[in-house]
């Protein structure tokens, strides 16, 4: 039965490939970047084409004018396909195409396309739920990662406010922002048993590297912006704190997603280097130089200090440079890795 499935999967491929290469070039289509996509995003589960996939990333860096017939031939391509082997490679290329880091992605703003009620008609029915859930989670990120870059473009082509204050705010809404995309990745996992196949494996591959280049990045510059902070409970200081906080939550999950992808045998996961957590006492130095001796967001106070003798500890940090320079040396060094976009080399068959 999986033999006859194969070959009819074939065929469609076969038949949408002869489509896209007759259709005229017009407008927003490109025949031959068609071609390439639905190659790249064949039926086959046990096979990627990792030469077509290549060849839509040098489309795409090479110019622009290139996006739109893209994002047109996978929206064209997802309209059409209950079939999560389809999805799963359309959103793999999509996700390679953020990661080549050109300006015009920051251009298509929320996706064309929806699969965020996608679901699965082509495996059994022990199976269709887990993989749904997969390409619905996997969609939820790239459709607020692609609406992020757009918000971000917006916001470098608005005049220039050089305010502290100003900064400050625009700082925090990032690390809101970033973090709000953490935590969808965090939700892409396979969700059912027999989901440990190659192409989702390869998947999880891509998108451990996206979580950890998304926290490391909330990690650098959450600390960043708690250095320049004054120490009193401005608004933006105890934002900073509350943001602070869930960083050290966030820390504990992706240290724990980590793990549970190097036991799924997942290569990436396996040569990544620890993580790098926010430790309780830093938390609570920070809370402390900030806001005393007061409650917020769930950090207890110092035991065995009164409100007075943290007043006075916390004027002897106000001390400017002094004060940053000592809230900055809590918190180590960044060690950072860059997704690698598919490697051009010959298509991986999986048996």
């Amino acid at each position: 039965m999986k033999l006859l499935q194969r070959a009819s999967a074939a065929v469609k491929d076969k038949k949408s490939i002869y489509l896209a290469k007759v259709g005229r070039k017009k407008g927003f289509r490109n025949p031959d970047l068609e071609a390439a996509v639905i190659k790249a995003t064949s039926h086959d589960e046990s096979f990627i084409d990792y030469k077509n996939a290549q060849r839509v990333f040098d489309w795409v860096r090479s110019s622009p004018a290139f996006l739109k017939p893209l994002i047109w031939a996978l929206t064209n391509r997802l309209d059409k396909t209950h079939n999560w082997v389809v999805a799963l490679k359309s959103l793999m290329l999509l996700h390679g195409v953020f990661s080549t880091h050109i300006p015009a992605t920051r251009m298509i703003g929320r996706l064309p396309f929806d699969l965020s009620a996608f679901h699965d008609r082509s495996s059994g029915p022990t199976k269709s739920s887990g993989y749904s859930v997969f390409i619905q989670a996997y969609f939820a990120f790239l459709d607020l990662h692609s609406t992020f870059l757009s918000y971000y473009r917006e916001e470098e082509q608005q005049q220039e406010d050089e305010e502290s204050q100003t900064m400050m705010k625009k700082s925090l809404l990032r690390l809101h922002r970033s973090q709000e995309l953490l935590d969808l990745l965090l939700q892409i996992k396979p969700c059912t048993d027999g989901m440990e196949v190659g192409l989702v494996l390869e998947a999880m591959d891509c998108i451990v590297l996206e979580i950890f280049d998304v926290y490391n990045e909330i990690y650098d510059d959450v600390t960043s912006v708690v250095g320049m902070l004054a120490s009193e409970a401005t608004p933006e200081a105890v934002e900073a704190l509350e943001i602070l906080q869930k960083v050290a939550v966030q820390g504990s999950k992706v240290e724990g997603s980590l793990k549970v992808c190097r036991e799924m045998g997942i290569e990436n996961a396996r040569e990544l280097p620890p993580i790098r957590r926010i430790r309780e006492e830093d938390l609570c130095e920070v809370e402390r130089r900030i806001v005393g001796n007061k409650d917020v967001g769930g950090v207890v106070e110092e035991k065995g200090e009164t409100g007075e003798e943290a007043g006075m500890k916390m004027e002897q940090h106000k001390g400017g440079d002094k004060w940053k320079e000592e809230l900055r040396n809590v918190f180590g060094t960044t060690v950072t890795e860059n997704w690698v976009v598919f490697d051009d080399e010959l298509p991986v068959l999986w048996i």
